[in-house]
């Protein structure tokens, strides 16, 4: 995705998706208001699926979820994962490429993302103003994107320049919620 830095190893798997972390960043009570049924949702980054299974669940049967990873591994084990919730229908894995989504020109999807949500992602990929780019192509006019990022790893500086390069995908600030050991932002295409 956007020529990635680093990124989180597959390996590390169960230490993002266990129940103390959902007590802290609760799936439900971060984007609650923000994903209704029917829509259809990005998960950027998404690991082992900690917020793509809740998100097929408020999204519901008319919904969908595209899931993009970078990793095989971590996508094989969201597979698995939702199989076991029945969610398997809701949920399409897409593999991301080093330097991009990867979502081909002409895909059904473009334009047509109701929320986008990239947790703990964004520091990662080297060329952000490519990456909100490629994610503003995806949102629906209208669409949210929330972005969330460890205030461990990301500066106050840093997540100024993630705004900033959001802003100028054209990507209009909403709010910064307030989540957890996290700098937020949510913004709205259009």
């Amino acid at each position: 995705m956007a020529a990635l830095s680093r990124i989180c190893p597959w390996w590390l798997a169960p230490t993002l998706d266990n129940p103390i972390r959902r007590l802290v960043h609760n799936p439900e009570k971060i984007l609650g208001r923000l994903i209704e049924e029917g829509d259809t949702v990005l998960d950027l980054g998404c690991g082992s699926g900690t917020f793509t299974i809740a998100m097929a669940k408020m999204a519901g049967e008319d919904g969908r979820v595209i899931a993009v990873d970078l990793q095989d591994r971590m996508l094989q084990l969201l597979r698995k994962k939702a199989a076991k919730e029945g969610l398997s229908s809701r949920i399409t894995t897409h593999r991301g490429e080093p330097d991009g989504i990867g979502i081909p020109e002409g895909s059904a999807i473009l334009g047509r993302v109701d929320f986008a949500l990239a947790f703990y992602m964004v520091h990662e990929v080297a060329d952000q103003r490519a990456f909100f780019r490629e994610v503003a192509s995806l949102l629906k006019e209208d669409a949210g994107l929330l972005i969330v990022e460890p205030k461990l790893h990301v500066s106050q500086s840093a997540f100024k320049g993630m705004k900033e390069a959001a802003e100028g995908a054209g990507l209009m600030e909403i709010y910064e919620p307030k989540i957890w050991f996290s700098r937020s932002v949510l913004f709205r295409r259009g």
